[in-house]
C-alpha cells in the first residue's frame, strides 16, 4: 500500500528503488510515503528528498512508520529540519470479523454524501472538531463525486438539520484495503456510540465494494475503541513535516 499507492486525481506518484513519494497539485497531500534506507546513505537520501520537494514550495510530510529502517531515522529527520506532528496508530481489520450492524444513537441518521452541500457539511464538522481549515478535504470529496465508481465516499451523521459527525472511506483501485478517515464528532454528541456506528457504516460500504480489509490511522482517543471493535495494531506512524522556507 505504501510502496505502490494507487494514483489519485491531481497527484503524481514518483518511485525509486528506495522511496515512493506523492506530489499533489493545489492543497492535496504531498510527501514521502515509503522508504527502505540503509543507515550509511540515509542522510544523503533525506537531502535528496528535501531538494525535490523544494520545487513544490509548500509544507510536505515524511510519513514514518515505527518499523522503518534505519532505527535512527526519526532523529535524522529532526536534524534535517523536520518537525514531528502527533503520532497515530496504524490499525487494520478484516471486514468479515467486524460487527457491521452497529447503528447510530437515537435521533441520528447516517447519510452518504451525494452532492456539494454534503461535502461542505463534512468540512464544517471537521473544522469545528479538529480545528484548522479542511477545505481541501471538501474539494477532494466533490472531485470524487464526478468519478464512477467514487474513489471516496463521505458520510455525515445528522441530528435534525445539524451535521454532528463526519468521516470518509477511500477505495484504492486494485487493492484489498480500504481506508477510513475523519470520524470526528461534535462534543455534545460524544460518548453515545457515534464513532462506532460511523466506523461500522464505512466498513459496510467497503464490503459492498469488495474490499477484504479496512485500515485507519488512529488518534490516541480512537485507538482503544477500534481495538475493542476488532482492529489489530500494526505500527505507530508519525508525520514529520518539513516547512517551507
Amino acid at each position: 500500500m505504501r510502496r505502490d499507492p494507487a494514483p489519485e486525481p491531481g497527484s503524481r506518484v514518483e518511485r525509486g528503488e528506495e522511496f515512493t513519494r506523492i506530489i499533489s497539485s493545489g492543497n492535496g497531500w504531498s510527501g514521502v510515503l515509503w522508504t527502505d534506507l540503509r543507515e550509511a546513505d540515509a542522510e544523503t537520501a533525506i537531502d535528496a528528498q528535501i531538494r525535490r520537494f523544494a520545487q513544490v514550495d509548500r509544507p510536505w510530510e515524511w510519513k514514518h512508520y515505527s518499523y522503518d529502517r534505519p532505527a535512527g531515522l526519526p532523529g535524522l529527520l529532526r536534524a534535517a529540519g523536520f518537525v514531528a506532528d502527533p503520532a497515530e496508530t496504524l490499525l487494520v481489520a478484516e471486514i468479515a470479523d467486524l460487527d457491521l450492524a452497529v447503528g447510530p444513537p437515537a435521533g441520528v441518521e447516517l447519510i452518504t454524501v451525494i452532492d456539494a452541500r454534503g461535502a461542505d457539511a463534512v468540512v464544517r464538522v471537521h473544522d469545528e472538531v479538529f480545528g484548522g481549515d479542511h477545505a481541501a478535504i471538501g474539494s477532494a470529496i466533490k472531485a470524487a463525486l464526478e468519478t464512477r465508481p467514487h474513489p471516496v465516499e463521505a458520510v455525515i451523521a445528522v441530528a435534525g438539520d445539524t451535521a454532528i459527525s463526519a468521516g470518509r472511506v477511500e477505495f484504492p483501485e486494485h487493492r484489498d484495503f480500504a481506508s477510513i478517515w475523519g470520524g470526528g464528532t461534535l462534543p455534545a454528541w460524544r460518548h453515545r456510540g457515534m464513532f462506532r456506528s460511523l466506523v461500522s457504516y464505512r466498513a459496510r460500504l467497503a464490503e459492498e465494494r469488495g474490499y477484504r480489509y479496512v485500515q485507519v490511522d488512529a488518534s490516541p482517543e480512537s485507538r482503544p475503541i477500534l481495538k475493542r471493535l476488532g482492529f489489530t495494531e500494526l505500527a505507530v506512524t508519525t508525520p514529520f513535516v518539513y516547512p517551507t522556507a
